[in-house]
């Protein structure tokens, strides 16, 4: 689905809600860069599902709740300019393929099935098996373990790598 050299990589609901989290602020760093990233290099993608996960937990599960106008503002600006996949018959029946296949949640497979979809070769969450392989192509990461920090994107640091 996309043309460019750099790998994919999508995005699932805990990233942005670890961005806004002050309680956590290693997570909250890790978080930021990410979305960051995502949104710098055009690069990081998302689903309308994360969309909806993260408004609901933004709006009722913040110890600060969000107002609708601080969900809306949030996401106009963070997320839907990484939107790329949108509910559909075919999402739906591949995340009952993966379900199936991988006996995740029913929603945790829409998830996986939106980053098949758009391509991408990485999916950042912290609630999937890290460092598994599904459909021979998407490998889930979670950012937040130490191990995981090599398989990220560029660190907004002065080092110069291109990746850890």
């Amino acid at each position: 689905m996309h043309s460019q050299t750099a790998p994919v990589f999508f995005l699932d609901t805990n990233i942005f809600v670890y961005a806004l989290l002050a309680n956590e602020p290693l997570k909250k760093q890790r978080a930021l860069q990410l979305v960051e990233h995502a949104l710098g290099s055009h690069l990081g993608f998302i689903s309308y599902q994360v969309i909806q996960e993260f408004a609901n937990v933004a709006t009722r599960k913040f110890a600060q709740r969000f107002t609708s106008d601080q969900c809306r503002q949030f996401i106009d600006a963070a997320m839907q300019p990484l939107n790329r996949v949108p509910s559909s018959p075919e999402l739906l029946n591949a995340a009952l393929d993966l379900q199936q296949d991988t006996r995740y949640s029913f929603y945790d497979c829409l998830v996986l099935a939106a980053a098949l979809q758009c391509g991408a070769g990485v999916l950042y969450s912290e609630d999937l098996q890290h460092n598994q392989l599904i459909g021979g192509t998407l490998r889930i990461v979670n950012p937040f373990l130490l191990d995981a920090n090599e398989s990220g994107p560029p660190e907004a640091d002065t080092r110069g790598t291109e990746s850890l």
